[in-house]
């Protein structure tokens, strides 16, 4: 359509913290502030003649206050290893970046992603893995599975990550890679996204 639209903002470093993607550790816990691939569901629902009648909403959510909770609530905020949000292409694309980056490997549980019902509704039609469709108000965080449960607990208190989970953990096993482990318990190579990784779908 030709129409592109850009913002930006101004943040404060906080002190004390040091995220990013080289920092995860064997023993971490892998955190999602809620249900995943909703914005990128939500676009092509409305955008592509599927003709497909699904209530589904975009998760679009503003991040700051989650962030600014999260550290607050540990005593040290290093501890906090990686933050990342999750639009450009899902989850699982930033779960093989990290990885990479880090030189861990990463096992995920099925069972302990939170999903929409309706979404894996749409992806089961059209085949599409919700880890790899775009989030507009979802982060993807890795911190040390003792402050874990305390993470969860700050986000769940916020109004746009009440879903908050822990869907997996760093293990130095299988370096740069990711494995998902399935509902029956058996494990499988989430596969790394191919093709033209947008950062924006609207």
């Amino acid at each position: 359509d030709k129409v592109f639209i850009t913002t930006t903002g101004i943040g404060e470093c906080m002190e004390g913290a040091h995220p990013s993607g080289s920092r995860a550790e064997a023993g971490d816990a892998i955190i999602v502030t809620g249900d995943v691939g909703r914005h990128g569901a939500a676009i092509l629902v409305a955008r592509r003649d599927f003709a497909i009648d699904a209530a589904i909403t975009s998760d679009c959510a503003p991040l700051a206050d989650a962030v600014k909770a999260m550290f607050d609530a540990v005593p040290d905020r290093a501890a906090i290893h990686t933050i990342r949000d999750a639009t450009r292409g899902g989850v699982g694309t930033v779960l093989h970046e990290i990885a990479a980056e880090s030189h861990v490997g990463i096992e995920l549980s099925a069972a302990a992603i939170p999903v929409a019902p309706e979404l894996r509704g749409v992806c089961g039609l059209l085949g599409l893995e919700p880890l790899y469709l775009a989030c507009e108000g979802r982060l993807v965080i890795f911190a040390p599975q003792d402050i874990a449960p305390t993470l969860v607990e700050t986000l769940r208190a916020l109004p746009n990550s009440q879903q908050a989970a822990i869907i997996g953990r760093v293990t130095p096993d299988f370096s740069g890679r990711v494995v998902l482990r399935t509902e029956i318990g058996t494990r499988t190579l989430l596969p790394e996204p191919s093709g033209e990784l947008l950062p924006r779908i609207c």
